[in-house]
C-alpha cells in the first residue's frame, strides 16, 4: 500500500490496493475510480500531472499516464490541452434514493421590501474598493497578518477616519480616542457593559427606535426609559437626575425622520454637564441629506460628554461589519479593555482597504454619488403616493415615514402583505413604556433596500397598497 500528497495540483491522498494480485495500473485505476465514485475527488478537480504523480507514487510514468487515459476513456476523467486532467462531472456521486430526504415545498416570502435600514447593495463601489484593496496590500506592513496589538484597531484607519468626520461631520476626533468595531450593535454592546461596570442603571431611549437596541441594553442590565419624540425630535427636556446615558439619533430621528433642534441639542448637553451623564450619538445615515444644509454631530458640543458611533453600514454596505466609536478621554480606554486584548473589530486588511477608500477621496465620491441615487429615488416615491398620504422625514436619510388615515396602519399592512410587499408600521418602532406619544398610524418606507431593477416594481406594489 502507497500513499501520496501531490506537490503539483491538487493535492492528492491515494490509496494503492495490491493485496488481490492486480498490476500498478489496475490499482492505480481502482483508486482513482474509486475516489472520483465516492466523491472525495469533487468533480472539476484537477489532478496533479503524470510525471508528478508518478515521482510521489514511486512508480513509471508511462503507469500513470495509461491509468489516466483509460479513466478518459471510461468518461471518469477529461483532458483538454492547457486545462490538465480533471475529475468529469458525470463522476458526481449519486445518493441511493432511500437516502434523500423528501422536499417540503418552501414557504413563499414577500417578492418586494421597503424594510428600512438597509442601503442598495447593489450601489457597492466593487472596482474602487477593489482598487483600494491592491494599494492597502501593497503597502500592508508585514505585522498587519500577525495577531491584533491595539485593541482600539489599525491605526492607519483610525486616522483616516479623524480626518474624515472632522471634515464631513464636525466631530472632534482624536486618532488615540477612536475605538474600532463590528457595527453600532457592538460598539453598543461594549458601552453597555462599561455603564454596567460604572453602576448606570438606567438609559433612556427615544420613545421611537429599534427594539433591538432596546433589548440589548436590558440584557445588559440596564433599564430604559422611553423620551417622548415631536416634530423637534427627542424631548431631552424630560432626562432627568437620575439617568445614567441616553441614546439619540440626532441628525435623523429614527424612524420618524426629524433632526434635533438646537434648543433640544443644548439641553441634552447641559443635562450631561449637570448630571455627569453621557450621550450616545447614533450617526447611523449622517452623510444622506438632500434639501437641508448638512446636521452637523451633537459630538462636537461637548467631546467630553458625548459618545460618537458611526458604521460603515449604510453608506457602503453592513456585510463589512465595521463601525467607530470616538470617546471621551478616559472612555476610551475602557471601552477598548471591554473588547478584549486584541480587539473584535474587523480584520486588519478590511481596516487598511478603508483607510485606502477614504483618504484617497473614493469614499467621498462615493457618498456623493449614493446621494443623488436616493434622492431620486426619494423624489420618485413621493411622486408614486401623490396626494393620497402625507410623505414625512425626506430631507435626509434613507426612509420616509408615510402618514395614515387613524386606525388604517393594519389595514395597510395586511394589504402590503397581499402585494407580496414586506413594510413595517411605525407602531413597530414605539417603546412599549411609551404611553405619553399620541397616537399615530404610519408606515416606514425604507427606499435605500430595493436593487435598480426591483425599484420600479416595489413602487407599484406600495402604491396598490396605500389606501
Amino acid at each position: 500500500m502507497t500513499e501520496s500528497w501531490a506537490t503539483f495540483g491538487a493535492d492528492l491522498h491515494l490509496q494503492l490496493d495490491l493485496t488481490a494480485g492486480r498490476g500498478l495500473r489496475a490499482g492505480l485505476i481502482e483508486a482513482l475510480r474509486e475516489a472520483a465514485r465516492g466523491g472525495r475527488l469533487a468533480a472539476g478537480t484537477r489532478l496533479p500531472s503524470s510525471r508528478s504523480l508518478a515521482a510521489d507514487l514511486g512508480i513509471a510514468r508511462n503507469t500513470v499516464a495509461e491509468a489516466y487515459a483509460e479513466l478518459v476513456a471510461e468518461g471518469w476523467l477529461t483532458a483538454r490541452q492547457g486545462s490538465g486532467t480533471r475529475v468529469a462531472e458525470r463522476a458526481r456521486p449519486r445518493r441511493p434514493a432511500a437516502a434523500v430526504p423528501l422536499r417540503r415545498p418552501a414557504r413563499k416570502g414577500p417578492v418586494y421590501s421597503l424594510i428600512p435600514g438597509s442601503p442598495d447593495l447593489g450601489g457597492f463601489p466593487r472596482a474602487g474598493w477593489l482598487s483600494a484593496a491592491r494599494r492597502a496590500l501593497t503597502d500592508a506592513p508585514n505585522e498587519a497578518f500577525g495577531y491584533a496589538v491595539d485593541p482600539r484597531g489599525r491605526i492607519e484607519l483610525r486616522q483616516a477616519l479623524a480626518g474624515y468626520l472632522a471634515r464631513a461631520r464636525g466631530v472632534y476626533a482624536d486618532p488615540e480616542r477612536i475605538v474600532l468595531c463590528a457595527g453600532f450593535l457592538h460598539g453598543l454592546t461594549l458601552l453597555a457593559g462599561v455603564l454596567r461596570a460604572r453602576r448606570v442603571r438606567e438609559v433612556a431611549v427615544e420613545g421611537y427606535g429599534l427594539d433591538f437596541h432596546r433589548d440589548l441594553l436590558v440584557r445588559a442590565g440596564l433599564r430604559t426609559r422611553p423620551l417622548g419624540v415631536d416634530a423637534e425630535g427627542a424631548r431631552t427636556g424630560e432626562l432627568t437626575a437620575t439617568t445614567g446615558a441616553v441614546l439619540l439619533t440626532p441628525a435623523h430621528q429614527f424612524p420618524t425622520g426629524v433632526a434635533l433642534t438646537p434648543v433640544r441639542r443644548a439641553a441634552a448637553v447641559d443635562w450631561a454637564r449637570t448630571t455627569g451623564g453621557l450621550i450616545l450619538e447614533d450617526d447611523y445615515d449622517g452623510e444622506f441629506r438632500y434639501d437641508r444644509q448638512p446636521v452637523g454631530a451633537l459630538q462636537g458640543l461637548d467631546p467630553d460628554r458625548v459618545v460618537y458611533l458611526g458604521t460603515a453600514s449604510k453608506s457602503l454596505a453592513p456585510g463589512l461589519r465595521m463601525g467607530w466609536m470616538v470617546l471621551p478621554p478616559g472612555l476610551s480606554e475602557e471601552v477598548a479593555a471591554a473588547g478584549g486584548p486584541a480587539g473584535w473589530a474587523c480584520g486588519a486588511l478590511d481596516q487598511l482597504t478603508l483607510a485606502e477608500f477614504i483618504t484617497s477621496g473614493a469614499y467621498d465620491r462615493h457618498v456623493r454619488g449614493m446621494r443623488l441615487r436616493y434622492r431620486r429615488r426619494r423624489d420618485e416615491l413621493v411622486a408614486a403616493v401623490g396626494d393620497r398620504v402625507e410623505v414625512s422625514g425626506i430631507a435626509a436619510g434613507l426612509h420616509a415615514v408615510l402618514d395614515l388615515p387613524g386606525g388604517t396602519e393594519r389595514s395597510v399592512l395586511q394589504s402590503a402583505a397581499w402585494q407580496d410587499l414586506a413594510l413595517h408600521g411605525l407602531g413597530r418602532f414605539r417603546h412599549p413604556e411609551a404611553v405619553a406619544l399620541p397616537a399615530r398610524d404610519a408606515v416606514v418606507v425604507g427606499y435605500g433596500t430595493p436593487s435598480d431593477s426591483a425599484w420600479s416594481p416595489t413602487l407599484a406594489a406600495l402604491a396598490a397598497a396605500l389606501p
